[in-house]
C-alpha cells in the first residue's frame, strides 16, 4: 500500500514538473516572439526615417542637366544624412521664359508639394537676359509662395570666351534672388573665387562652358549648403 501511494506521488510530481516545464517553454516562445516583433518595428521605423524628407524640383537647361546635377545634390545630401528626392525639368538652351510659356513647371509646382524649387537659366549678364531672369523668376517666386515652396536661384557662370562678364552674371543672380527674398545658391561666385585664387579652370568642361564633373560636384555642395543654410 505504501509503495502504491509513493508511486502515485511520484507520478503527480512528475506531471507538475512537466507542466511547469511546458509553461516555461511557452513563456520563452512568447518572449522570443515579442522580441522579434519589437525588432521588426525598430527596423520599420529606421526605414521610415530614411524616406525622403525633402523634395526638390530643378528647372533649367543643360547647365543643370550636365553630369546629372540633381542626382549629385541628392548624393551629397545623403552623405550629410539628409534625405531628398529630386525631379528635374531641363531643356537645352531654355530660359525661364521658355519654361513658363511651356506650362509644365506650373503644373509640377502646384501638384507635387515640393520643398524647394531651384531655377537656372543662362549667364544673363546682359540687360535682356537679366530682365528675363528677374521677370520670370518673379512669376515663379509668386507661384512657389502660393504652395509654401521655397525658391532658390542656381547662379551659373559665363563661358571662358566671355569671362570678362563674370561680375555681371553674379550681379544678375543676386538681384533676382534679392528681388523677392529668395534663396541664392552662389555657385558662379564660388567658381570665380577659386579661379582667381588658383588660375585653375578645371571646373569648366571641354567646351569651355558646361561644367566638368568636378565643377558639378562643387555646384552640388554649394546648392545643398545654400538650401539648408549651412554655408560658412
Amino acid at each position: 500500500m505504501k509503495i502504491r501511494i509513493l508511486a502515485l506521488f511520484l507520478i503527480i510530481g512528475f506531471g507538475l514538473l512537466t507542466n511547469c516545464s511546458n509553461a516555461e517553454s511557452d513563456l520563452d516562445e512568447e518572449i522570443v516572439v515579442v522580441e522579434e516583433e519589437e525588432e521588426a518595428e525598430e527596423e520599420e521605423e529606421e526605414g521610415n526615417n530614411n524616406d525622403s524628407e525633402y523634395s526638390l524640383l530643378f528647372i533649367g537647361n543643360s547647365l543643370t542637366d550636365t553630369n546629372n546635377l540633381p542626382n549629385l545634390v541628392k548624393a551629397y545630401a545623403a552623405d550629410q544624412e539628409t534625405y531628398v528626392s529630386v525631379t528635374s525639368i531641363t531643356y537645352g538652351g531654355y530660359a525661364l521664359i521658355d519654361h513658363w510659356n511651356d506650362g509644365a513647371i506650373q503644373t509640377s509646382i502646384s501638384s507635387q508639394n515640393f520643398d524647394f524649387v531651384i531655377v537656372q537659366q543662362g549667364p544673363s549678364s546682359q540687360p535682356y537676359g537679366r530682365g528675363l531672369l528677374l521677370e520670370y523668376g518673379g512669376y515663379i517666386s509668386q507661384l512657389c509662395r502660393q504652395y509654401d515652396t521655397k525658391l532658390a536661384y542656381y547662379m551659373v557662370w559665363p563661358s571662358l570666351a566671355y569671362y570678362y562678364t563674370f561680375d555681371g552674371v553674379i550681379e544678375s543672380y543676386r538681384l533676382a534672388a534679392n528681388a523677392n527674398d529668395d534663396i541664392l545658391c552662389p555657385v558662379g561666385e564660388v567658381w570665380k573665387s577659386y579661379f582667381d585664387e588658383t588660375e585653375d579652370f578645371s571646373y569648366y568642361g571641354g567646351d569651355g562652358f558646361h561644367p566638368s564633373l568636378a565643377g558639378s560636384e562643387v555646384a552640388a555642395k554649394v546648392i545643398y549648403e545654400s538650401l539648408f543654410n549651412i554655408r560658412d
